[in-house]
């Protein structure tokens, strides 16, 4: 259940005072435990957290997720993904297609709703080693650039691709495509960083937001458990509503939603509900029985459907001016 009480706290997206609902929050990625106060606003839902750590670089480990990078050392596996990854792009190929309905790479879905080619330039913000990047590349397309602040520093693959380690605010030229992947909810000047992106994209531009959302199933469901809420690396869990609100501060509309959420909010939130760290539960195969696996599958799609999963990918462009 979650733990209620009145916040004080003003809302940073839509500036609401009144009736915000506070709640604390312990870090359980690693396990830590530590504690964040958080508050969601009464007006346009936004979970955000009360205040930004000073030692945020704690709560961010070596082995964190997004700083891992498996390039293909299987030749035979190398060949077949880039076969799936180039139907998943460009819709080319009959092996890539049955590959694609077999195994899909879920990352590269939100290019479905793109017109991709292989010199669309693309610039991902906050992708740590450059996993998705490192695909596509590998796919043929060939104008892409990955930027990430918190990187010890910048990286040089040998396909061609760069990481950099920089902020948004300090790349420059046009973009066809700007992408935010679950990097968006860590960052603490979200209506800054959309500035910045009206900056940077070319005049028929989309930039994709992919984050976890609020209100949704897991959140009500599972309260101050949700493996989402990932205090306090996450500082805003945003909803449709403040999405909205952001986007039009800045001279940008949202035209697509699509919800995406995956079993991880079982998976992750039940970890949580027992006290278990979920890099912990990760090698706790065992915790899980194939049939709940495939339960919490089938009610992620579900949910989804019913657009109440736990995160969504949020299209944007520039509002037409007359």
């Amino acid at each position: 259940m979650n733990k209620i009480q009145t916040a004080i706290s003003k809302c940073r997206i839509c500036g609401n005072e009144e009736q915000n609902k506070a709640y604390k929050i312990k870090e359980m990625m690693f396990g830590y435990r530590d504690i964040f106060p958080y508050f969601q606003c009464s007006q346009c839902d936004c979970l955000q957290i009360e205040s930004f750590p000073e030692n945020i670089a704690k709560y961010y480990a070596d082995n964190y997720y997004s700083y891992q990078v498996s390039p293909y050392k299987n030749k035979l596996k190398k060949i077949l993904a880039i076969l799936r990854n180039k139907y998943a792009l460009f819709g080319v190929g009959i092996i890539g297609k049955l590959l694609y309905a077999i195994a899909p790479d879920k990352r590269l879905k939100i290019f479905s709703f793109l017109s991709i080619k292989e010199d669309t330039s693309i610039l991902d913000i906050g992708c740590g080693a450059g996993r998705l990047l490192y695909a596509l590349q590998e796919a043929g397309v060939k104008k892409l650039l990955g930027v990430d602040p918190f990187n010890e520093k910048d990286i040089q693959y040998e396909n061609g691709l760069k990481i950099q380690k920089k902020e948004i605010h300090e790349i420059k030229n046009k973009w066809d495509v700007i992408t935010f992947h679950h990097s968006f909810e860590h960052i603490s000047n979200p209506a800054e960083t959309l500035e910045a992106v009206v900056n940077l994209l070319a005049t028929d531009g989309r930039c994709v937001i992919r984050i976890p959302i609020v209100p949704c199933y897991a959140w009500e469901h599972y309260g101050v458990n949700w493996v989402q809420l990932d205090a306090p690396r996450h500082f805003f869990l945003h909803s449709i509503k403040s999405m909205n609100i952001l986007a039009a501060k800045v001279g940008l509309e949202v035209y697509k939603v699509d919800h995406d959420s995956t079993a991880l909010q079982f998976k992750g939130s039940e970890l949580y509900s027992k006290d278990i760290p979920l890099m912990a539960g990760r090698s706790k195969t065992s915790i899980f029985s194939m049939r709940e696996k495939r339960a919490f599958k089938k009610h992620a799609k579900e949910l989804n459907k019913n657009k109440q999963g736990d995160q969504a990918a949020f299209y944007l462009k520039k509002i037409e001016t007359n």
